[in-house]
């Protein structure tokens, strides 16, 4: 295995991981974001553009659902 395919191994496991922990506070949910924003980077390093493209999208909608929730948590 190469360096860049264990790093897209390591950012999509993470990804995994924070997803399922979102529920346990907004560190949670950022930490997702910063998954997806490295699993695009793995995207586009690799030359799939596409999977880049989408894990970029999902970066911004992980980042407005922490705000959503950092602002709904006294």
């Amino acid at each position: 295995m190469d360096s860049v395919t264990i790093f897209g191994l390591l950012s999509v496991s993470a990804m995994l991981l924070f997803y399922a922990l979102e529920p346990r506070g907004p560190h949670y949910v950022l930490a997702f974001a910063a998954a997806c924003a490295l699993s695009g980077i793995y995207g586009l390093l690799q030359g799939a553009w596409p999977f880049g493209l989408v894990e970029t999208v999902w970066t911004l909608v992980a980042l407005r659902r922490w705000s959503k929730v950092r602002a709904s948590v006294p």
